[in-house]
C-alpha cells in the first residue's frame, strides 16, 4: 500500500465496492489519482462452524471448497480491471460468525441480513473502529450508505462514523439502492441534512465496470440472471441515477 491515497473506499464485501462504484473509481485512476478500496469483511470462515444458511449460500455461488479464498481472487482481478489498489481484511462475513462459547451463529436467514444487529458485535464494532485509525492517510473516504440494511453494511457505516472526525461521503449500495424508496430510508435520519451528488459516467468507464463487476463470477447469480441481465440492469440504473451517486449530511 501507498502512505497516502486520493482516495479510500470502504467495502463491507467482496464486491459492494465495486457493485456501487466502479465507474468512478475508473474515472480517478485514469486519471492518476489514487484509490484503495478496503474490504473489511474477507476473511476465511470458521472451518467447522459453517451454519446451514451459510452452506446454502455456497451452494447458490457454486463454491464448496475454499469458498472465501476465491471470492478473494475474484475481488483482486476487479480491482486489477479498475487500476484500484486492494486490501483485504479478516474479519467474516456475518454470515459465518458465530458466539464465541455457545457456538451459535449470529445470523441465520436473509431475514436476520436485513435486520438489526446482534447485541453481541459490540466488540467487533469496537475493534473495527480502532483499526480503520491505522489506514493511511487520504483526501475523500467513501463509505456505505447502508441502504438495504444489510447488518455488515450498517457495522462498515458505523465503525466509520465513530472513526472518523472528517466529512464522510457515503456511496449507495448497489443493487439494494434499487428498491423503491431504500435511499430515501437510508438518509431518514433525524437532524441531519442529505444532500447528494451524481457522478456521471462516460461509456468508457461504464465498459469498465461492466468487466470489473462480472469478475465476480459467483455472485452474479445473486443479483443477475446471467451476463446480458448483469448490463441491463447496471445500465438501467445508471440512467436512472444520471450515473453513480453520493451523498453527505450536515449535522442541523
Amino acid at each position: 500500500m501507498q502512505t497516502f491515497y486520493d482516495t479510500i473506499i470502504l467495502s463491507p464485501h467482496l464486491d459492494d465496492a465495486v457493485l456501487s462504484c466502479a465507474g468512478q473509481i475508473f474515472i480517478q485512476t485514469t486519471a492518476g489519482r489514487s484509490v484503495l478500496v478496503v474490504t473489511l469483511m474477507a476473511g476465511d470462515p470458521p472451518v467447522k462452524l459453517v451454519s446451514d444458511f451459510a452452506q446454502l449460500l455456497h451452494d447458490r455461488w457454486e463454491l464448496h471448497h475454499e469458498t472465501v479464498a476465491r471470492r478473494r481472487e475474484e475481488d483482486i482481478v476487479a480491482c486489477q480491471i479498475l487500476k484500484a489498489d486492494y486490501l483485504h481484511w479478516e474479519v467474516p462475513d456475518c454470515i459465518y460468525r458465530h458466539h464465541p462459547e455457545t457456538e451459535e451463529p449470529y445470523y441465520t436467514s436473509n431475514l436476520d441480513l436485513f435486520g438489526t444487529i446482534h447485541q453481541a458485535e459490540d466488540t467487533l464494532l469496537n475493534d473495527l473502529t480502532q483499526r480503520l485509525r491505522i489506514l493511511p492517510e487520504y483526501k475523500y473516504m467513501l463509505v456505505p450508505l447502508s441502504v438495504g440494511n444489510h447488518v455488515d453494511h450498517q457495522i462498515t457505516r458505523l465503525a466509520a462514523e465513530r472513526c472518523f472526525s472528517t466529512k464522510l461521503i457515503y456511496y449507495e449500495d448497489y443493487p439494494y439502492a434499487i428498491a423503491p424508496g431504500a435511499v430515501e430510508a437510508a438518509i431518514a435520519n433525524d437532524g441531519a441534512t442529505w444532500q447528494s451528488k451524481t457522478v456521471p459516467i462516460p461509456e468508457s468507464a461504464m465498459i469498465r465496470k461492466l468487466e470489473a463487476i462480472a469478475a465476480y463470477d459467483s455472485q452474479l447469480s445473486t443479483f443477475f440472471l446471467d451476463r446480458a441481465d448483469l448490463e441491463r440492469q447496471v445500465r438501467h440504473y445508471s440512467q436512472v441515477v444520471g450515473g453513480e451517486r453520493n451523498w453527505w449530511c450536515h449535522e442541523s
